[in-house]
């Protein structure tokens, strides 16, 4: 899978494009939790790591751009310690 090793709006959309089996420019902005749930684990493969998510972080992903700013940001900080 190749996520450009970042994560943008641009990235989520292309991998939801694969769950939805959509292209990613037909994909809707709203991301429901059984999407959301597969969006993670495919990160969390792609970055080879585990994303610790509070329930903050979790209900601002229910949208392409907040998932992608979370994401950005939880791995930013991964990837800093």
């Amino acid at each position: 899978m190749n996520v450009n090793r970042r994560i943008d709006e641009e990235a989520v959309r292309g991998l939801l494009a694969a769950y939805r089996e959509r292209p990613a420019v037909d994909q809707p902005v709203q991301i429901d939790s059984i999407e959301l749930a597969w969006l993670i684990h495919q990160v969390e493969q792609a970055f080879d790591t585990e994303l610790d998510l509070d329930d903050d972080q979790l209900a601002r992903m229910s949208e392409v751009s907040g998932a992608a700013a979370v994401l950005a940001e939880v791995l930013e900080v991964d990837r800093n310690g």
